[in-house]
């Protein structure tokens, strides 16, 4: 059910029976003969919501999603700095230059062991399922307690292999998706100073990424 308007039988109904009026005749105006009619279908049914959007913005948690979400399609979803600010998905509208419009979904809650329903991940990979795109938001410095540098460029790479990991296990796909990894918040000193380091460490791992700041 992906479009407006679409039906999809489920169960079937019965065929009615006929009742004692379709025997009147001129000599018996008071029948009492009938004919039952079939029983419907009776199923028990689950119906899954998964939202549908051309981008979906996956990271872990205060990687800066809704923020930019926020920026790029003006969605005002509440932003805070701690994790699980966001705790349902939620979708902005971005126009773009030449007038047509794209659907971001900002998904919440990934961490690690978020395929074994740790955190609120689980809940939301399946939302990943209908996206066209996905951007890998990383924070380098989300889990970071080093002086910057190469060290720093190690856990933004260790920080996106992490989500790729729960991408996999949960399976249907979602590995195999289109993605742009994004290195972001590159305007905190930490970040700038170490873009080198962590633009070729992606590299040497096969990864193009890129570096914008969200806000």
């Amino acid at each position: 059910m992906d479009d407006d308007g679409k039906e999809f039988l489920i169960a079937r109904g019965g065929i009615g029976g006929r009742g004692n009026f379709r025997f009147r005749s001129s000599t018996n105006q008071t029948p009492v003969q009938y004919t039952p009619g079939t029983l419907g279908e009776q199923k028990d049914i689950k119906l899954e919501v998964k939202l549908v959007a051309d981008v979906g913005l996956i990271g872990l948690p205060n990687a800066g999603k809704s923020t930019l979400l926020n920026k790029l399609t003006h969605a005002n979803v509440r932003v805070a700095n701690y994790p699980f600010t966001t705790l349902s998905p939620n979708l902005g509208v971005m126009e773009l230059e030449n007038g047509e419009n794209i659907i971001v979904s900002d998904i919440p809650g990934l961490i690690e062991g978020a395929s074994e329903g740790k955190g609120l991940g689980d809940e939301f990979l399946r939302h990943v399922e209908r996206t066209r795109v996905l951007v890998h938001l990383i924070d380098p410095m989300e889990g970071y307690s080093g002086e910057g540098g190469s060290d720093l460029a190690e856990n933004a790479l260790s920080n996106y292999r992490k989500i790729r990991k729960e991408l996999e296990i949960y399976g249907k796909g979602l590995v195999d998706k289109p993605e742009l990894v994004v290195i972001n918040k590159i305007d905190i000193t930490e970040i700038k100073d170490s873009t080198v380091h962590i633009f070729a460490e992606f590299k040497k791992n096969g990864i193009n990424a890129e570096g914008i700041s969200g806000v």
